[in-house]
This record gives C-alpha cells, sequence and structure tokens, in this order.
C-alpha cells in the first residue's frame, strides 16, 4: 500500500473520536470489486487503507484458540471487520471500538449470516493483553467468543505489533506515560479505525473514528458486504 498522509492528527489519546464521515448509501455497489457505493467522504488520500483497495495481508496469533490466523485464510469466504484496541484503555475509546464489533457479531447470529463474517481485534499491548486477559475482556464487553468468528489476536511482542500496524495499516503505536491514571504504567495514544473488508479482500469501508461510528450503519454495512 502507497504511504499516504492520514486524514487527520493524533495529538492526544482519543484524536480520532468525533462524528463518523465515511459513511455513503447503500446500493448495487461502487465498482465491480466492491458492493457498497463509494462513502461520502473519500478517504484514499490516509495511510490506512479504504474503500477499494486490498485488505492488508497479515498473521497473528490468537491466544485464546491457540492458533494462528491469516487474513488471506478468509478471502472468498468470509467478510472481515478489523480494528486494533488494548484492554487497558482508560478513555472508553478501544471499548467503544469493541462495542461496535460486538453489536454488528449478534446481528449477525440473529439474521443467520454469522458464518459469512469474521471479527478480527488486534491487540497492540500484548505485554498486558494475555490470553486470560483478553478472554476475561470478552466476558465484560459481551463478546461471544463460542460463535467461532471472533479473533483477538495478539502479536507475539510489542514491537511486533508496532511493525505489524506501521507497515500495514499505516498506524503508529508508541507508549507514553499514564501519569494521569492510577494504576496504570503507560497508555498507548492511538486511531480508533475500523475496517470492513469483503470476501474478495477489498476494502468497502474505513470508518476512522470507530468509537463514534454509528451502530445501526455499521451494522447494515457489515450485513450488506457479508450477504453479497
Amino acid at each position: 500500500m502507497d504511504r499516504r498522509r492520514f486524514c487527520s492528527s493524533v495529538g492526544a489519546l482519543g484524536a480520532t473520536v468525533g462524528t463518523a464521515g465515511c459513511m455513503g448509501a447503500l446500493g448495487s455497489g461502487g465498482s465491480k470489486k466492491t458492493v457498497l457505493n463509494p462513502p461520502d467522504q473519500d478517504l484514499s488520500e490516509a495511510a490506512h487503507p479504504s474503500y477499494g483497495d486490498e485488505m492488508p495481508a497479515f498473521t497473528a496469533p490468537d491466544p485464546i484458540t491457540d492458533e494462528t490466523v491469516s487474513i488471506e485464510e478468509y478471502e472468498g469466504e468470509q467478510a472481515v471487520v478489523w480494528t486494533s484496541f488494548y484492554t487497558n484503555c482508560p478513555d472508553g475509546v478501544c471499548p467503544a471500538l469493541i462495542l461496535r464489533l460486538r453489536r454488528a457479531q449478534e446481528a449477525a447470529a440473529e439474521d443467520g449470516y454469522g458464518d459469512d463474517i469474521s471479527f478480527l481485534a488486534l491487540t497492540f499491548d500484548p505485554e498486558r493483553d494475555t490470553a486470560a486477559v483478553l478472554r476475561e475482556y470478552a466476558n465484560q464487553q459481551g463478546v461471544n467468543l463460542d460463535a467461532g468468528n471472533w479473533h483477538f489476536l495478539r502479536p507475539d511482542s510489542y514491537e511486533r505489533g508496532q511493525e505489524l500496524l506501521d507497515e500495514n495499516f499505516g498506524l503508529l503505536i508508541e507508549k507514553a506515560p499514564a501519569d494521569q491514571y492510577d494504576n496504570l504504567e503507560y497508555q498507548f495514544p492511538h486511531y480508533g479505525l475500523i475496517l470492513l473488508a469483503n470476501k474478495q479482500g477489498i476494502v468497502e469501508r474505513a470508518y476512522p473514528r470507530g468509537p463514534k461510528t454509528d451502530i445501526e450503519q455499521l451494522v447494515e454495512d457489515v450485513k450488506r458486504v457479508a450477504t453479497a
């Protein structure tokens, strides 16, 4: 993917919290590669993948299922919703991201297309986000791990997580002091990005302000792409 300037800065924690601006009307599709029409907001100059781009090919372990997950295994089989997070997020950004994926997971189960979609949540804090911590976090957030379509992904090291997010998603992750929070050694200023890719591995939507993304719109987008 070409290196491009991201459409918004991240001067402080929660910089991505704002109005979601990448929602387009659902239609017959914007090209032969996509199911959804082009979004209202053109993100083609962003550093992260956007509408019509190939979903980055990456591999990461799922410590709960004890398997290695490769994005390429979904191509031709399932649509994918991806985000990155960490369980110690102190400002509500990450729980808001996971909530949106969880609501989409619930809708897929209710409407019978759960086998056509997978949810990938990548932690960039593997030092603290162990398998046990991630499993407890799933319980806290209402994620259904038994559905078989959710993976918490955990890079082998903090440095590997940095590399993966930078090279594949154009996202820079750096530890920062957390002196203003009790019992929190460090935190991460970070983007609240959600990506939705179709079964052909093409990005249908990039939601750069994921924590503020309209949940009903995201669920509708996911259903349209997963059932196409």
